[in-house]
């Protein structure tokens, strides 16, 4: 973790190695290809190869995609209480998502001339549901929701199998409530090439969405232009701009929040207007992750991605911020609906504490 104050000789420096930071390497991209290639090659007998090298199950090239009596098995075994927890964020997402439905309009700039935009549901879409280090519930959610809402006759669901061949069944449950039409037990790399490409068993989508980790991200990357794609990510990363109003507990936990992704190439990062917040958030952030099932990597991204930063005052946290443009960005101060007018650059603005 690093702690850099205000006063610091190496301050600058400090920022400016936060803002380029990069999220593509090389090696990843080299390692990518290669088995994109194998995919799109060898087909289902490929995902069956790769599914046993990279996620240690055993499968034939009939049970890639998950069967009837696998959902109704899933849904007997997801309880009640998380049943609920699902449709309401199912029904949540839907709502807000109907308000973003685009209109189709029409004008007419002069006689003669009419000229507008007409709008039409994909007719495919893939959703990657990361499920290698947690199976991401949430993810079901916001992108197969969004799908179906859409009016999206088609939503292909990958998503990586245990070492049992299996899927989990809350996830599968998400799955079908949530409007998936088809689930395939294919992960990583291997699953964005049979998305892409398309095999014997997986037709091919036109456009794929979802997370998932560096190899995903470049995996998505290399096949822009056989499908499109939601938006090509870097590492995930969360933002927090704190005043001395903010409670130290509460930055700490959404700071860990981020960094217990998996990857250890997640960043954290906190501006604060307050020195005396910086060895209270620390404090904190080394209690709560003793608490945490998910240390290891966690331990990664505090020795390498969590920043404890001094700033002059909020004019500076903008800009920084802007500059930094992450992903999820909290302001933890007073007055953040002011502080959120200067922000230019960010995924997703979270107001107050």
């Amino acid at each position: 973790m690093k702690v850099i104050k205000r006063n610091q000789k190496d301050f600058l420096s400090n920022l400016s190695a936060l803002t380029k930071r990069a999220a593509f390497t090389n090696d990843v991209d080299i390692s990518v290809k290669q088995i994109l290639a194998q995919v799109k090659e060898g087909g289902d007998q490929a995902l069956v190869d790769l599914a046993l090298k990279f996620d240690q199950a055993t499968l034939h090239k009939n049970q890639l995609r998950v069967t009837k009596e696998e959902f109704t098995d899933a849904e007997q075994r997801t309880s009640e209480e998380q049943k609920s927890a699902i449709n309401t964020a199912i029904q949540q997402v839907r709502a807000f998502s109907k308000c973003r439905i685009p209109k189709n309009w029409t004008f007419s700039p002069r006689e003669g001339v009419t000229l507008g935009e007409k709008f039409s549901p994909i007719h495919r879409v893939g959703c990657y549901i990361p499920g290698g280090t947690a199976p991401l519930i949430s993810t079901v959610v916001h992108t197969v929701t969004l799908a179906a809402t859409a009016g999206v006759p088609e939503i292909v669901v990958a998503t990586p199998p245990g070492k049992d061949g299996k899927i989990n069944p809350v996830l599968l449950y998400a799955c079908q409530q949530a409007g998936a039409t088809e689930v395939y037990r294919v992960g990583g790399v291997y699953a964005i090439g049979a998305l892409a490409y398309g095999t014997e068993s997986i037709a091919k989508v036109d456009k794929i969405v979802g997370p998932g980790n560096a190899y995903v991200t470049a995996a998505k990357r290399q096949v822009y232009g056989q499908v499109a794609l939601d938006l090509v990510a870097g590492p995930s990363e969360i933002m927090i701009v704190a005043d001395d109003s903010a409670n130290p507990a509460f930055v700490a936990a959404d700071m860990l929040s981020q960094a217990e992704h998996g990857s250890g190439r997640e960043q954290a990062v906190l501006l604060t207007t307050c020195a005396d917040l910086l060895p209270k958030i620390e404090a904190e952030i080394r209690s709560q992750k003793d608490k945490l099932s998910r240390s290891a990597c966690i331990d990664k991204v505090i020795a390498n991605g969590m920043f404890l930063i001094e700033v002059k005052d909020l004019s500076e946290a903008a800009e920084l911020a802007s500059e930094y443009a992450p992903e999820h960005l909290e302001l933890m101060v007073r007055e953040p609906e002011k502080l959120a007018e200067h922000i230019t650059g960010a995924g997703a603005i979270f107001l107050g504490h």
